[in-house]
C-alpha cells in the first residue's frame, strides 16, 4: 500500500511543461498530436545524462510504484527510456499526456498516461474546499498553508490530490484483481504532482484512447451490461468507504464492453467528510440521468434505491 498522503505529497514539485491551454475538461477529447516539444517537456534537473533516444531515462527507480505483483506488459527496467508522444486530454486540475515506455534496441515498450497535476501558478481544483474535508495532515504549518492558499500550501493541495488519486486507484485495482467487480487504470507511478496509469487503449486503434460513455449510444443489451457494471463498481467503493466524488459519462471508459473508471483525484470518503452523502447522491444523479435518458427501464435506474443501497453498503444507515 502507499505511503500517507501527507507523505507522498510532501515531495511534491513543480515541473517543467508546455505552456498553459485552454480549459476543456469537460469536453471529450482524442489524442492531439501535438508539435514535439523536446527535452524540456520533462523536469530533467538540468541532467545532461540524457539517452540518445526518448526524452529522459525511466523515472521508475525514483517513484512511488504501484501493487505488486506488476502487470506483465508494464517495463520496469532501469534502463528504459520515457517518450512524449502528445497530449490526451486538457483540464482544469491536469493535463494528461501518452508516454511510450521502451527498453532501447530492444522489444520491451508499454504506452502509459501520465497525468500532471498544475503547479501553483495555475488554476487549481475548482470547488476544492469541499473534497478537501476530511484530508488534513499531520503538521500544523502544513495544514494552515493550505487554508490560507498560498503558494506552498497550494503546492501542497496539489500532491495531496495526485497522492490521493494514486491511493485509490491503488486500493481499488487491489480490489479488482481480487474480485474482478471493479476495473481502473493501473497506477504505475507517482513522483511528485506527476502520476503515471496505464494507458486505456480502444481495442481497435491501440494507439487511440477508449471512448468515454458520454461519446458512446449503445444498443439496449450493451447499456444493460454496462449499468449492471457501473452498479457493481459502485457498491465496491461504497463497501471501502469512498464516493467517486464527480462521476459522470465523462469519467468512464469504455474498453470494448468493460467499463472503466478513471479520473479519482477527488475521491470522497464518505464517512469522514461531512458532506460525503450529499457527493454520493450526486454521482448516482447524474450516471442514472444519462442511462436513464439512453432509454434504460425506470424501475432499474431510481437514483433514490441506488443511493440508499450504496449508504446501506457504506454502513451509513
Amino acid at each position: 500500500m502507499p505511503r500517507d498522503f501527507d507523505d507522498i505529497s510532501g515531495s511534491a514539485r513543480s515541473r517543467g511543461g508546455r505552456a498553459t491551454r485552454r480549459f476543456d475538461d469537460d469536453e471529450p477529447r482524442f489524442l492531439k498530436r501535438a508539435r514535439h516539444a523536446g527535452p524540456t517537456a520533462f523536469d530533467t534537473n538540468a541532467d545532461t545524462d540524457l539517452p540518445e533516444t526518448g526524452d529522459r531515462w525511466s523515472t521508475w527507480d525514483q517513484a512511488v510504484r504501484g501493487p505488486e505483483p506488476y502487470p506483465d506488459w508494464l517495463v520496469t527496467e532501469l534502463a528504459a527510456t520515457d517518450t512524449e508522444l502528445g497530449v490526451l486530454k486538457t483540464g482544469k486540475e491536469a493535463d494528461v499526456h501518452l508516454v511510450r515506455r521502451a527498453v532501447p534496441d530492444g522489444d520491451r515498450s508499454c504506452l502509459l498516461a501520465a497525468k500532471r497535476y498544475r503547479d501553483p501558478e495555475h488554476r487549481l481544483f475548482h470547488r476544492d474546499a469541499g473534497y478537501l474535508e476530511g484530508r488534513r495532515v499531520r503538521r500544523s504549518r502544513e495544514n494552515r498553508a493550505m487554508e490560507g492558499r498560498t503558494a506552498f500550501g497550494r503546492q501542497m493541495i496539489a500532491g495531496q490530490w495526485a497522492a490521493a488519486e494514486f491511493a485509490a486507484l491503488t486500493r481499488l485495482w487491489q480490489v479488482g484483481r481480487e474480485l474482478g467487480s471493479i476495473a481502473v487504470p493501473y497506477p504505475v507511478q507517482l513522483i511528485g504532482t506527476e502520476l503515471m496509469l496505464e494507458f486505456v487503449a480502444d481495442p481497435a486503434d491501440e494507439g487511440r484512447a477508449a471512448p468515454r460513455l458520454a461519446q458512446l449510444r449503445p444498443d439496449p443489451v450493451l447499456l444493460r451490461r454496462l449499468w449492471d457494471q457501473l452498479v457493481d463498481a459502485l457498491v465496491v467503493l461504497a463497501r471501502t468507504g469512498l464516493a467517486h466524488g464527480d462521476l459522470s459519462p465523462y469519467n468512464l471508459l469504455v474498453q470494448g464492453e468493460r467499463l472503466v473508471l478513471i479520473d479519482l483525484p477527488q475521491v470522497v470518503d464518505v464517512v469522514a467528510n461531512p458532506t460525503g452523502r450529499e457527493f454520493l447522491a450526486r454521482d448516482v444523479r447524474v450516471v442514472a440521468g444519462w442511462f436513464a435518458a439512453r432509454g434504460l427501464a425506470g424501475d432499474l435506474v431510481d437514483p433514490a434505491a441506488l443511493t440508499g443501497q450504496l449508504l446501506r453498503e457504506a454502513g451509513l444507515r
